[in-house]
């Protein structure tokens, strides 16, 4: 297979593709570290692509941060 066909199947079944990965290697650590250690890894991925998602996004952080712990 030739790059253009690799680059045809990621554009079309992108999410597949992560969502099969994301779940190989939940199992993984799963099976090597424990169920309860592999969800609290999972739990850091998450919040690790959040802040990712927002360092992209330019968030203003101080405006983050006073929304995020206001008094409710």
């Amino acid at each position: 297979m030739d790059l253009k066909t690799w680059q045809e199947i990621w554009g079309r079944h992108r999410g597949k593709i992560i969502g099969v990965l994301l779940g190989l290697a939940f199992g993984w650590f799963a099976i090597v570290y424990g169920v309860l250690k592999a969800v609290f890894v999972s739990i850091c991925i998450l919040v690790g692509y959040y802040i990712g998602c927002r360092l992209d996004e330019r968030v203003d952080w101080r405006d983050f941060l006073q929304r995020l712990f206001q008094e409710r």
